[in-house]
C-alpha cells in the first residue's frame, strides 16, 4: 500500500487495482515453492479478470523469489519491490548499511547478490523478523503504537557487530512504509531512512508513459471506464473498519477474490 500512497500523489487519476493475498499473510512463513505457484496463479486470474496492463509486486518477499516466473508467466510488464542496497551503498558514507526486513526476504540468495553487485564495499546488517510487520499492520489500521516496540525492534541492527556505524537504513518490506514516522521518532539524527515505495511508483509512471496502452484513469469518460477496486484473497473480520481506511487509498470498499477468479 506504500507504493500506492506514492502512485496516489504522483499521479491521482491513475487507475489502480489492488490484490491482497490475505488468505496467506504473512508470506515470510509459507514454503517457497507454495508462494510461487500460488502468485502465479493468482496474477495470472487477476490480470485477465481486470483487464491488467501492468502489475506492480508490492511485497519484497514476492519480489525475490518469484519476479522470474511472473515475467515468464505474464503478458504484461512486471514491477518488482526489492530491498534498497543499491540505494544505500551510493549514499552511505560510513559504508555500513542495515536492512530491516522479513525473515522470508532476509534469507534470500537474492538480497546477497544485491549486496555483492550493487555494494559490495559495504558491511551489511540485516535484521529479519515479523515483530515489525505485525507493528506496520497495526499502524495502517491506525493505531498509536508505543515507541519502545519500535525502538526493540531496530536495536536488532545496532546491537550487531559492527551496528554502531550504521549510517543508512533501508526498508525490506513494504509494510514497513506505515511505520516511517514512528522510526523518524527514535532520534537517530545520523540515520538516513530508505524507503523505496516512491521509487517504484516513479517506475511504473515511466513504464506507463512509454507503453502504447497506458492504463485507463478513474476520469476516463468511455462507457467501460470503472473506478479500481481492492480484492482480498480473505476478508478482514470487521470489514467495515478496514474500509474505512483504505478510502486515504482511492478504494471505496473491499471486495473477495478467489482463485476460480470470482469476486463477490
Amino acid at each position: 500500500m506504500g507504493t500506492v500512497g506514492a502512485l496516489r500523489t504522483l499521479a491521482p487519476d491513475l487507475l489502480i487495482d489492488y490484490l491482497a493475498d490475505t488468505a496467506l499473510f504473512p508470506y515470510g512463513e509459507q514454503p517457497d515453492h507454495v508462494l510461487i505457484s500460488r502468485l502465479v496463479m493468482l496474477l495470472t486470474e487477476a490480470t485477465r479478470l481486470l483487464g491488467s496492463t501492468l502489475v506492480v509486486i508490492g511485497c519484497n518477499t514476492a519480489s525475490t523469489l518469484a519476479l522470474p516466473a511472473l515475467r515468464q508467466a505474464l503478458d504484461v510488464p512486471v514491477v518488482g519491490q526489492v530491498p534498497p542496497i543499491r540505494w544505500a551503498g551510493r549514499v552511505s558514507r560510513t559504508r555500513t548499511i542495515g536492512l530491516l526486513a522479513t525473515s522470508a526476504t532476509a534469507r534470500r540468495n537474492y538480497v546477497r547478490k544485491l549486496h555483492t553487485d550493487f555494494a559490495a564495499d559495504c558491511r551489511l546488517i540485516i535484521h529479519g523478523g515479523r515483530a515489525l510487520a505485525d507493528l506496520a499492520e497495526r499502524a495502517f489500521a491506525g493505531e498509536d503504537l508505543p515507541l519502545t516496540s519500535i525502538a526493540h525492534e531496530v536495536a536488532q541492527l545496532f546491537s550487531q557487530p559492527g551496528g554502531e556505524n550504521i549510517d543508512t537504513i533501508g526498508l525490506g518490506c513494504t509494510h514497513y512504509t506505515f511505520l516511517m514516522p514512528f522510526f523518524r521518532q527514535l532520534g537517530l539524527r545520523d540515520v538516513l531512512w530508505l524507503d523505496p515505495a516512491p521509487a517504484v511508483a516513479q517506475q511504473v509512471l515511466r513504464l506507463v508513459n512509454t507503453s502504447a496502452a497506458p492504463p485507463a484513469t478513474a476520469r476516463d469518460s468511455a462507457p467501460q471506464s470503472r473506478r479500481g477496486v481492492f480484492l482480498m484473497t480473505a476478508l478482514p473480520e470487521h470489514t467495515a473498519e478496514f474500509t474505512s481506511h483504505l478510502k486515504a487509498f482511492g478504494f471505496s470498499g473491499c471486495r473477495a477474490f478467489t482463485l476460480s477468479g470470482a469476486c463477490a
